[in-house]
């Protein structure tokens, strides 16, 4: 696991996590995904739970099961 880049859980982050939910009206988990990977620099989040394509802050979502979906 020391392999991958981790961020710290603190008091921080559960603020940018809150403000996150609040601004875009989503979980406060979903906020929290995504503030921890603005703090990791990364472009990118691979999840299923938000919009695909949508971006949050400097995080772009990617539903990583897109093109499997019918229709």
């Amino acid at each position: 696991m020391e392999a991958f880049p981790c961020q710290v859980l603190d008091a921080s982050l559960v603020k940018l996590g809150t403000e996150m939910s609040e601004r875009h009206r989503i979980s406060y988990w979903d906020g929290a995904i995504i503030a921890a990977a603005e703090a990791l620099g990364a472009p990118k989040l691979f999840t299923e739970d938000l919009n695909d394509g949508q971006t949050y802050g400097s995080v772009r979502v990617v539903n990583p099961f897109r093109d499997a979906l019918p229709g």
